[in-house]
């Protein structure tokens, strides 16, 4: 106990080792993987991204007609670019930007926000493939 008291006296007189952000500039390394970008006119809505992602952070939105919806959590990403190497149009619809950083302060509610959307995309699916099912059954009639 007294050891590591000392060694906590010791630490008051070090200089400190921190960046002043967001008030002084970060630097990003060579490599830096940021913020997923998202071209919506180049994506082709092969869902690959969704699948790949580990945490969970990129779904899609399946209207019964017309075409999906794309929506991406940077809070829940751990910026693996696992959906960028799956993405069959890297660079075109889904690329990591290297100049984007990401807010330190995170906007109110954002997860609750993201549990609703989360829940409305898994019913979209199921309510998709049951009208397609339905629409195949009554043309086979």
């Amino acid at each position: 106990m007294i050891r590591s008291m000392f060694e906590a006296f010791k630490n008051l007189f070090k200089p400190v080792h921190t960046v002043n952000y967001p008030a002084t500039e970060l630097v990003l390394p060579k490599g830096y993987r940021g913020l997923i970008e998202y071209d919506k006119e180049a994506c082709i809505f092969c869902d690959k991204c969704e699948k790949v992602c580990p945490p969970g952070a990129i779904l899609f939105y399946q209207p019964l007609e017309g075409e999906k919806e794309y929506r991406y959590n940077p809070w829940l990403c751990i910026y693996c670019g696992e959906c960028v190497r799956a993405c069959p149009k890297p660079q075109e619809a889904l690329w990591q930007s290297e100049t984007k950083q990401q807010s330190a302060l995170k906007e109110d509610g954002a997860n609750e926000g993201w549990f609703v959307w989360e829940a409305a995309c898994k019913q979209s699916r199921e309510d998709f493939k049951a009208a397609k099912i339905k629409n195949k059954s009554e043309e086979s009639v």
